[in-house]
């Protein structure tokens, strides 16, 4: 496996849709091998993308993970949870 894919969640947390969506962008981009697509294939990116994202809480959902609607909590590359800030 590839050192540079970031796990998106933990694994006692419920997931949410926007970590799905970020999981399957990172996914999407790796294979393809472009971090922005060119505007002839972003029709294309974008499909492969919702499809993955699609698949992937299917996948969570049937191995007992719980999903929940949301953005995405985790900020790149820190493998913690953001902190709510005071007052917000």
């Amino acid at each position: 496996m590839c050192r540079s894919i970031k796990v998106l969640r933990r694994q006692d947390d419920p997931a949410t849709t926007g970590e799905i969506e970020a999981a399957a962008r990172q996914f999407v981009r790796k294979v393809s091998g472009y971090r922005t697509p060119s505007q002839r294939n972003s029709a294309a990116f974008e499909a492969a993308i919702e499809e993955v994202a699609a698949i992937s809480r299917r996948l969570l959902e049937e191995v007992g993970a719980e999903v929940e609607e949301g953005p995405n909590r985790w900020t790149p590359g820190s493998g913690r949870a953001r902190q709510p800030v005071a007052g917000a």
